[in-house]
């Protein structure tokens, strides 16, 4: 592979003979007109699997490439692979920790559904933080002594939230729920 726009350590299939398990080679690239990001693993047979992805949202172009990386290694996740060099052309990912050639394997989890959570600390008024929020979307009225100002952002804040069947709920980016609880339930579900 060639990367003519930056530095590489790798060029041609010569690393084949020094590295004989799975291999992954990830790029990612942010313009005008997008972001795309795309990734391949090679086998130890040299068969080779392609993703590729068009992103949605703006990116840099490092950012791109983190998540091609990160779209590589699911891909691997998916296929069960255990072991895996990955190879990419940017600098700030391969070289992270320049003290050293080579990086220790992590290990790595998947769990099944994503988990969310925010850390909120105690409430000092006794009222949960969403408490506002919550009265808000029930009754449609509110705080006293709220400016003009401040009505609309409670109303911009509170279009991520809903009300349903007692409990309050965030909507986040990917379209999932979060159901808000106070400190002392927190605690509890910690527990």
């Amino acid at each position: 592979m060639y990367f003519p726009d930056e530095e590489v350590s790798f060029v041609g299939e010569g690393i084949a003979e020094a590295y004989d398990s799975w291999r992954m080679f990830f790029d990612g690239v942010a313009n005008f007109k997008g972001v795309g990001i795309g990734a391949f693993l090679v086998s130890k047979t040299g068969q080779h699997y392609l993703v590729s992805a068009k992103l949605r949202f703006p990116f840099t172009t490092n950012m791109a490439k983190y998540e091609a990386c990160i779209l590589g290694l699911n891909m691997a996740f998916d296929m069960n692979i255990l072991e895996l060099l990955e190879i990419g052309d940017s600098d700030l990912l391969v070289h992270q920790h320049p003290d050293k050639n080579f990086i220790k394997p992590i290990p790595v989890r998947i769990h099944s559904q994503p988990v969310y959570y925010a850390h909120v600390e105690e409430e000092i008024d006794r009222k949960p933080w969403f408490h506002d929020i919550k009265e808000y979307l029930a009754k449609g009225e509110y705080l006293e002594h709220t400016n003009h100002t401040q009505k609309r952002t409670f109303r911009t804040l509170s279009n991520g939230f809903f009300h349903s069947g007692g409990n309050l709920y965030r909507r986040t980016p990917d379209l999932g729920l979060l159901r808000c609880v106070d400190a002392k339930e927190a605690s509890k579900l910690l527990e």
